[in-house]
């Protein structure tokens, strides 16, 4: 009966391990929005925020599905489409940014729909991974043979390529968001075969910069020359508050202090769903960790990471699996930002890391950011649903 057959085939296409990670995910976030909202002294409504989040998952879920119909010709031929209109956004936001949020946060990087927000450079992530697999791999079949000058080369086009990126993201003044374009850009040029007699200066470098600029920020005369170079203060006390978390908790430091308080009440098993003693701001996107922390302890925040490992481990298997240069490029792309994105929020909340106000994937609320991590997953399930429809004529072919 052909309709059974070309039924078993489409649920065969589809990669489950993917899935069950991302919904698993999904409810610990539903959850732990609910926990953070509920206990939010601003009287946001948690049913509200809830409901808010299911509606950017199912929207998240059709894009999915819509991505996963494009093979990998045709993620190559929209993938300067997607740059472009991403590019564009990122400049519209620039003018019709919420006056609000930007008083708030100090960052021009939202759009406002009536109640609904809308960040770009969260939806410029898939779009500017998708070009740069374009590029790497237009490169690398140009110039099959490396060399130093040929890896040079490849390194400036990525960094033409990304420059504009980077630019308007210095102009929103969305530092953290800057950061994962440069792990999405680090990743896939540790992939791309460039020699490690360039990498290995490059890395020493940027770690040399990096000490530095902490070394410098621990004096009062190194901070002068950090802000002549153009750090600001919220940067500086950022700082102070990851090196000294409970010297100003009534100010800087309040936010890891409460964190820190929160994650290390829950010791092993946590208090249960939905008890919440110690008031974190902003928990419900920045510091949701903190909400896992606390009601489920130690063993709930290790169940949680391991969903991430096994989400990381489903994509690297399909990566494999497809044996596709473009694809290969592309879910780098998308590992590295999701990897990038949990290593900084959970540092952050332990820490680890200085605040940088980057969300959680999967878990913390926020639609933009949702739905970006998303679209990069629909591109990991495209690579699967194709590769095993590949697989299918294959075989059908020799029968």
């Amino acid at each position: 009966m052909p309709k059974e057959v070309e039924t078993t085939e489409d649920s065969a296409r589809i990669d489950y391990g993917i899935v069950f990670s991302v919904f698993m995910l999904a409810l610990i976030g539903l959850m732990s929005i609910y926990v953070a909202t509920t206990h939010d002294t601003s009287g946001g409504s948690s049913t509200r925020a809830v409901v808010m989040q299911a509606v950017w998952y199912v929207i998240g879920g059709i894009a999915i599905v819509a991505i996963m119909q494009f093979d990998s010709e045709q993620l190559w031929r929209i993938a300067p489409l997607a740059y472009g209109l991403g590019i564009f956004l990122l400049i519209a936001v620039l003018i019709f940014y919420n006056r609000a949020v930007a008083i708030q946060t100090g960052a021009k990087s939202w759009f406002s729909l009536g109640p609904i927000s809308f960040q770009p450079s969260e939806v410029m992530k898939p779009a500017y991974i998708l070009m740069l697999g374009r590029v790497v791999t237009q490169h690398n079949t140009a110039y099959p043979e490396h060399s130093i000058k040929t890896d040079w080369l490849l390194l400036g086009r990525l960094c033409l390529w990304t420059l504009p990126v980077m630019v308007l993201l210095k102009l929103q003044n969305d530092f953290g968001t800057l950061l994962v374009f440069v792990a999405i850009l680090g990743g896939i040029i540790l992939v791309s075969g460039v020699t490690w007699k360039i990498l290995a200066p490059a890395i020493a470098a940027l770690a040399a910069v990096g000490g530095t600029a902490l070394t410098l920020a621990a004096t009062v005369p190194g901070r002068v020359i950090l802000t002549h170079l153009g750090f600001k203060t919220y940067q500086f006390n950022r700082i102070d508050a990851w090196l000294h978390p409970f010297d100003n908790t009534a100010s800087t430091s309040l936010q890891l202090s409460q964190s820190l308080k929160a994650i290390g009440s829950g010791q092993l098993f946590g208090k249960g769903f939905n008890q919440v003693q110690v008031h974190v701001p902003v928990r419900e996107s920045d510091m949701i960790f903190s909400v896992i922390g606390e009601n489920f302890g130690f063993v709930g925040a290790c169940f949680v990471i391991l969903l991430y490992f096994f989400l990381i481990y489903q994509m690297i298997r399909v990566t494999f699996d497809t044996k596709n240069e473009f694809y290969a490029y592309v879910s780098t792309g998308v590992i590295m930002m999701i990897l990038f994105h949990v290593f900084e929020n959970i540092g952050m909340s332990v820490g680890l890391l200085p605040l940088t106000g980057i969300p959680l994937p999967f878990i913390s609320q926020g639609g933009s950011s949702l739905l970006g991590n998303l679209i990069g997953i629909g591109f990991i399930m495209s690579m699967r649903y194709h590769y095993k429809s590949y697989m299918f004529s294959e075989a059908e072919d020799t029968f």
